[in-house]
């Protein structure tokens, strides 16, 4: 089932666009972050993951065994500038690793088979 959608995607596009342009308004950012956390969320729909941008938002996603109770067995936490630059393509996922700016624990926790998110990347 897919995570329910709480940010319109007009609205969730623009805001990816501001940022892309050099916006880094918290209400843009904040607004980035929910859209691209909502987007890999319909994209890889599940439970096993959970994705923590703080303090913007997060988002449980990846297909597996379903979460529960505490500390997921899956979880993936960067900062939003990281976390944006993820999913437009600005920054790997091999990048952001090898940098410290994401930390992924988990079996399940690589998600660079799904970064960059098609809905986030800048249009020609």
């Amino acid at each position: 089932m897919p995570a329910r959608r709480r940010t319109d995607p007009v609205a969730g596009r623009a805001a990816v666009a501001s940022w892309l342009g050099g916006d880094t308004a918290r209400p843009v950012t904040t607004t980035a972050v929910r859209f691209t956390l909502e987007e890999l969320a319909d994209v890889a729909p599940g439970n096993s993951v959970e994705v923590r941008v703080p303090p913007a938002g997060a988002v449980q996603a990846v297909a597996g065994p379903r979460h529960t109770r505490g500390t997921p067995p899956n979880v993936v936490e960067t900062d939003v500038e990281t976390w944006l630059g993820l999913a437009t393509g600005r920054l790997t996922w091999d990048e952001a690793l090898a940098s410290g700016r994401v930390s992924a624990s988990g079996e399940r926790a690589d998600l660079s088979a799904l970064l960059p998110l098609q809905a986030a990347r800048p249009r020609p």
